[in-house]
Order: structure tokens, then C-alpha cells, then sequence
């Protein structure tokens, strides 16, 4: 097991960030947050698939004043995510948002900047610093001649700087670039001098197959590095698979345990049953189970057995059937037809009594 840097730990809502809390997969909304209704049901979509804090866009006044609506129909903690203007920081925080995301240097005067300060202070909202190696200040452009890790650092310490000069201390950092090795060097900086917990990710990561593989390769090297307290996988495409994505790095790691774990054949000449079909349909009509389930789709006799026995469920497939194993046993051989239907329902049997055990406990 990985050992995590020891940070300070902050709430966020109801969600405990650092310290000792469990790292926390995080996403961000993609509709208008103007649009209320359609904002709140893809919460309740992310929340469905385990995001546990979710942000949204403030560009204007409307999408602020629209925050207090959002808020009171959702159940995870919700951010704010402001640029430029400190009165939609106001508004935000009026509006009962449990923490903002924002950069001090990027919103005017230190008047401006006290002003949200105690204004987060005296409602218990969290302050999210976030720094982009694509929006830098110029004279940190000119001093480190491009957006290096360490002008990165160096711009957030100045915001971090900024707000304990006003007694503010309930933040969290991140520091983004959009490839994989900056990012990882401005965290590593970044953990050597300040305690406070880091919101890791790679930004801007790409589509679906491009991003997923850039930002595990990422996060990976700094989570097994105990660098991260909360991580979102920023991808162009469905929130949905953001939140997928973010719970795989982490199970994979076996720093979280949240839904079904799949061991899976990657198939060869040997293999006699559709496996690959069959085990994307299994992933699909198992994503709703939440319970830490370990399930092997094993294609033939040479590791399947082996691999479906180890599992709390599992397969071995054969010629145009399959061995299905439930904790240990096997529990008899199906036509491949019948296989899917028989495996997913005794698979959600399984994940019901064993997450009705544990709650016992």
C-alpha cells in the first residue's frame, strides 16, 4: 500500500478533504448552470455513478444567482467556479455554495480579494486555488521564459500568500498542465512546501481513450507518489465517464473500493466464446452495483478457472459456453446464450447479500 503525505484536512460541504479522508472523485458540470433544471439532473446523474463534490461554471450574474436553486436540490457538496469577477464570488457564497474555485491575483485589488476572504470565512466555504499553466501571470511568463512547474508553484504560493495575509487557511491547491510531466514536477514542488491538500489532475486531458490514458498515467505517478487529496479526470466528453474514470484509478491502486472490479481475458486463439462482447455487457449491466464486487470474465480452461474461482463471481468460457464460480463453488455450466442473464443476475444477488453483511457489521 501506497504511504500518503499527511496534509491538513478542510471540509468541503460534507465531504472531508486531506487528513486522513478517503481521496474523493470529483467532476464538473457541462451544462449552462443558468439552465437549473438541466444542471440538477445531470447531478443527480454524476451523484448516481459516486461523484462525491461537484462544480460549475459561474460566468455571470444569472449563473450565480441560479447557485442557491442548484444547491438545494442536490446532496453532494457543490463549487463554484469563478474567474475575474469578485462580486460572482459574492454572490456564490451568498448562495450557499460549500467552496469556490478561483485565483486571488486574478480578481483585482486586495480589497476585492479580503472581501470574498471573509466573506468564505463567515460561511464556512472552502477556497479551491486553481492554477492553469495556460492562464499564468505575464511577469512569471517572463521570468521562467514559459509556463515551467516552477512558475506554476510560484503563482500559487503568491495566492496562497495572499490569502493567509488575511487569516484564511481553509484552501486546497491545484496546479494543471495539460501534459503529463509538468503537471507531475509542479505537484512533487508543490507537496515539498506547504501542507495544505492538493486537487490532482491533468487538464484539458483529451477525449475519452486519449484522455483516460493521459490522466491515469498522471494521476497514477502521483498518487502512487501520496500525492492527492481529491482528483478529478478532466475529459472532453460525458461528465459520466469522468467520475468512471476517477473511481478506476483509484481502485486500481486500491486506494478506494467503490463498484464492481473486473478481471478480464484479453482473449487469443484459444478462446471459443465471444468473450469480449461478454464482458462489455457485463461491465455495462453491473456499473449500477456500488459494493466492491470481484468479478472474472475469463475466456478459456488455460487461467479461467483459476481466475473465475479466485473472484466473488466468475466465468470461464468454453466452446460456446460457460462455467459460472460463485464464492469458491461452482455453480453449474450455461449455453452461451443463457450465460450474460444467468452471470449478472447471481452477480446482483452476490453484491446485494454482501453489502447487506457488511452494513451489519
Amino acid at each position: 500500500m501506497f504511504q500518503r503525505r499527511h496534509t491538513r484536512q478542510i471540509q468541503v460541504g460534507k465531504v472531508a478533504i486531506g487528513g486522513n479522508a478517503p481521496i474523493s472523485v470529483q467532476s464538473m458540470t457541462k451544462t449552462d448552470t443558468r439552465d437549473v433544471a438541466a444542471t440538477v439532473a445531470q447531478i443527480h446523474e454524476l451523484q448516481a455513478v459516486g461523484c462525491e463534490i461537484i462544480r460549475s461554471a459561474v460566468p455571470d450574474m444569472e449563473a450565480a444567482e441560479a447557485l442557491g436553486a442548484i444547491r438545494r436540490s442536490i446532496d453532494i457538496p457543490l463549487v463554484a467556479d469563478i474567474h475575474f469577477d469578485y462580486r460572482l464570488a459574492l454572490k456564490a457564497i451568498e448562495q450557499g455554495v460549500d467552496a469556490i474555485r478561483f485565483n486571488p491575483g486574478n480578481i483585482g485589488s486586495d480589497d476585492r480579494v479580503k472581501a470574498v476572504v471573509d466573506a468564505a470565512g463567515s460561511h464556512n466555504v472552502a477556497i479551491r486555488i486553481g492554477v492553469n499553466a495556460g492562464s499564468l501571470e505575464k511577469d512569471l511568463l517572463a521570468k521562467y521564459g514559459s509556463a515551467t512547474a516552477e512558475a506554476m508553484v510560484e503563482s500559487a504560493l503568491r495566492h496562497v500568500e495572499l490569502l493567509e495575509k488575511f487569516g484564511f487557511a481553509n484552501l486546497k491547491i491545484s496546479l494543471k498542465a495539460s501534459d503529463v510531466p509538468r503537471t507531475v514536477e509542479a505537484y512533487r514542488l508543490m507537496a515539498q512546501k506547504v501542507a495544505y491538500p492538493l486537487h490532482v489532475g491533468v487538464t484539458e486531458a483529451g477525449t475519452l481513450n486519449a484522455g483516460t490514458i493521459k490522466s491515469s498515467v498522471g494521476l497514477g505517478i502521483l498518487l502512487a507518489d501520496g500525492i492527492g487529496d481529491t482528483i478529478r479526470v478532466s475529459l472532453t466528453g460525458s461528465p459520466l465517464d469522468e467520475v468512471r474514470v476517477g473511481y478506476e484509478i483509484l481502485k486500481a491502486l486500491h486506494l478506494r473500493q467503490h463498484g464492481v472490479v473486473i478481471t478480464s481475458c484479453p482473449t487469443c486463439g484459444r478462446t471459443e466464446v465471444d468473450i469480449i462482447s461478454l464482458a462489455e455487457e457485463v461491465e455495462r449491466r453491473l456499473a449500477h452495483i456500488t459494493y466492491p464486487l470481484r468479478v472474472a470474465v475469463m475466456g478459456c480452461v488455460v487461467n479461467g478457472p483459476g481466475e473465475a474461482n479466485d473472484a466473488d463471481i466468475g466465468l470461464a468460457g468454453g466452446k460456446e459456453c460457460g462455467l459460472i464460480f460463485k464464492q469458491g463453488e461452482m455453480l453449474g455450466k450455461f449455453s452461451e446464450h443463457a450465460l450474460l442473464d444467468v452471470f449478472c443476475r447471481e452477480a446482483e444477488t452476490l453484491a446485494a447479500r454482501l453489502a447487506e453483511r457488511q452494513s451489519a457489521v
